[in-house]
């Protein structure tokens, strides 16, 4: 009980723009995951030369691109990057790192 209380705080110490870019990761990581998906797929695809089947995955994988939520989002996420990168708090970039390691494991 007392190790659940502790685990939020560590939130509560980063700043504004990777608590927002935090909050927009996790609302993309469905989409970022299926990307990642349909990345490996394209390429198994196009060594194995199914040619139609590249295609057609390219097509889903550019829909995605498409979804206006989530080319809205991601140019947020483009925009806190460089700002994040020179951030004067560690913690930033640790517990966006975690994040990141972490929704990859998710997708797996």
């Amino acid at each position: 009980m007392i190790l659940s209380l502790l685990l939020p705080l560590p939130s509560f110490a980063l700043t504004r723009e990777a608590q927002e870019f935090m909050k927009i990761t996790a609302a993309l990581e469905p989409v970022q995951c299926e990307k990642r998906k349909l990345r490996r797929a394209i390429a198994l695809a196009e060594v194995e030369r199914r040619d139609a089947e590249a295609r057609t995955l390219r097509e889903r994988f550019a829909a995605l691109d498409r979804d206006p939520k989530v080319a809205r989002l991601e140019r947020r996420l483009a925009e806190l990057q460089p700002r994040l990168e020179r951030s004067s708090d560690p913690e930033d970039l640790r517990a966006i790192n975690l994040q990141r390691v972490e929704a990859f494991y998710r997708c797996e």
